[in-house]
């Protein structure tokens, strides 16, 4: 009576907490269906055999598998930039969730679940790592080991945003790679990456090429959205 629960995108009175009042829910696109999978992004038919968009069929991705929560536009582009910018950190309970009903399909009894890393100084300024807390709670609900600190950031990049394909990839070369105290943990294991937000896939990349690197199995990716041109 003193706390109703409220929708977390709009405030909106919710039977239950942490979730989306049916407004907010009707606008947030919620990936279902045939997806790529290597990416994630939904494509159109009813095939049941794996099946890959056309940036995934020109461009050759380190990881094996991906999915994704929802289109990065609308109430979920909201609700990312709130997690990632708008210090809504409680936004990480449900968007796990989420998150992990989307990846399911890629999480085995031996995954090892990592977030994409943050440089020191973007964590220091924004005081958590939103991948981090998305990739802990999946792990949670999985009952899967996590590693919040697999992989680091060797050197501070610039931003992302307005950048085309090929100056994303340049951005992270070099990048990123494993821990050096958590070589052990990747030796012969199939990794989860989780992210946000998936664009052209340079930062998964990345991360993914890190952990093969070192010694994985394989690489999955899950990222709560993902940017589709033509969804």
């Amino acid at each position: 009576m003193l706390y109703p629960p409220q929708c977390v995108s709009c405030g909106e009175m919710v039977e239950g907490d942490f979730s989306l009042c049916p407004a907010c829910w009707r606008n947030t696109p919620f990936i279902g269906g045939l997806v790529c999978d290597s990416c994630g992004t939904p494509l159109p038919g009813d095939d049941t055999g794996p099946v890959h968009c056309d940036d995934c069929l020109r461009l050759a991705r380190p990881w094996t598998r991906g999915r994704a929560a929802f289109l990065y536009r609308d109430r979920a582009r909201d609700l990312v930039l709130a997690l990632k910018h708008g210090d809504r950190s409680d936004l990480a309970r449900p968007a796990a969730r989420w998150l992990h009903r989307a990846a399911g399909p890629l999480l085995g009894p031996q995954t090892l679940v990592t977030p994409v890393p943050l440089h020191w100084l973007r964590l220091l300024r924004r005081r958590y790592n939103q991948s981090a807390l998305l990739s802990a709670g999946l792990a949670r609900l999985a009952g899967l080991e996590h590693c919040p600190d697999l992989l680091v950031r060797t050197r501070r990049t610039p931003p992302q945003d307005h950048k085309d394909r090929d100056a994303r990839f340049r951005n992270l070369t070099g990048a990123i790679r494993a821990h050096p105290r958590r070589l052990h943990l990747l030796q012969g294991r199939d990794i989860l990456l989780v992210d946000d937000v998936m664009t052209s896939g340079a930062t998964l990349a990345a991360a993914a090429e890190a952990c093969l690197a070192a010694g994985a199995r394989q690489v999955s990716v899950a990222v709560l959205a993902r940017v589709a041109k033509d969804a």
